[in-house]
């Protein structure tokens, strides 16, 4: 896992992106998202599950937790990239109960960067 400066969410590059185009804050983008508390092994969401879409945001504004929105800075598009996120980075002492996270739990995303406009 490597650094991400600045913050104590890591990140592994799965597969290399098949495009230099990549995810700068502003961005609006598209990502197939799994998440799994890493404390459990327990899957809370995949955008793979029947009936899920991928999932769409504006990098690097904070409207998602901080460690996907600052770790996922830099993916080019058709990149895999796993992220590990500490409890702080993510819902912190609180959790969230309704997707089963809970307080401090740490969270691994392995994310597939599909649009970036």
């Amino acid at each position: 896992m490597q650094a991400l400066a600045g913050y104590k969410t890591t990140y592994e590059i799965l597969s290399p992106g098949t495009s230099r185009t990549t995810v700068n804050k502003g961005c609006n983008v598209t990502m197939h998202a799994t998440g799994v508390v890493k404390e459990t092994d327990k899957k809370f969401w995949s955008t793979k599950d029947p009936g899920q879409q991928p999932f769409a945001y504006q990098a690097g504004v904070g409207g998602v937790i901080t460690g996907w929105d600052q770790g996922c800075l830099g993916m080019e598009i058709g990149e895999t990239r796993k992220l590990l996120i500490p409890a702080e980075e993510g819902y912190g002492s609180a959790g969230f109960p309704a997707w089963g996270i809970p307080p401090g739990g740490t969270l691994e995303f392995t994310l597939k960067c599909l649009q970036v406009k």
